[in-house]
């Protein structure tokens, strides 16, 4: 596997073939913050907090780090003006829907987001898609999914499978950065076991 040398905040960085930026910062031990992100999944780049802008012949560009490739001879620079604006209206829209998030708060308290630029939308789901990917790529049940598009986007288990799969589980929960899949999992068994218990009873043989 070959070498790859490139510089991050001014340190030259050594990275694997195959590598994305977000790994190559992560094994040099420089953090890039991502919501979206995790080391069992295939990249995502839903939540775009991890754009780092590269400097490439007088020129700059903002890229997605976790899908990014990490190349020999760029330089890249994770935090930066334009970077940190981003990343501080990114977090403002995030808040609007899950304004009580702590990872959330703790990013707004760094880059200075006003939690309170957008007008409430509660969802409380950033659409982080983490509890999708995991249940999809690492369990292989497709217990949970998205339902609907745009602003009207949201989680939903799929109850036949949910009742059978997700009650000795549980695996995506610690994943959800807004704690909003707990109520949205509770939820959808109590209105599954509703409509059983409406089922009418068989007869006895």
């Amino acid at each position: 596997m070959s070498e790859i040398r490139l510089t991050i905040d001014g340190r030259e960085v050594k990275a694997s073939d195959g590598m994305t930026l977000l790994e190559a910062a992560q094994a040099a031990g420089i953090h890039i913050p991502t919501i979206c992100h995790h080391e069992k999944l295939e990249p995502f780049g839903g939540c775009r907090l991890c754009i780092v802008e590269l400097e490439e012949k007088g020129w700059s560009r903002l890229v997605v780090s976790c899908v990014y490739p990490a190349e020999n001879n760029l330089v890249v620079h994770t935090r930066s003006a334009k970077v940190d604006r981003i990343r501080k209206t990114i977090l403002e829209l995030l808040l609007a829907h899950a304004p009580d998030a702590f990872d959330l708060q703790d990013l707004a308290k760094e880059y200075g987001a006003d939690k309170d630029r957008f007008e409430k939308e509660a969802s409380f789901c950033i659409h982080c898609g983490l509890c999708v990917r995991y249940c999809a790529e690492v369990k292989k049940k497709n217990a949970v999914g998205f339902i609907d598009r745009g602003i009207r986007k949201e989680i939903s288990f799929v109850p036949e499978i949910a009742l059978k799969e997700c009650w000795d589980c549980k695996e995506c929960f610690p994943l959800c950065p807004t704690e909003a899949l707990q109520a949205a999992y509770v939820l959808t068994r109590a209105l599954a076991g509703h409509l059983l218990e409406k089922e009418p009873a068989q007869p006895k043989a």
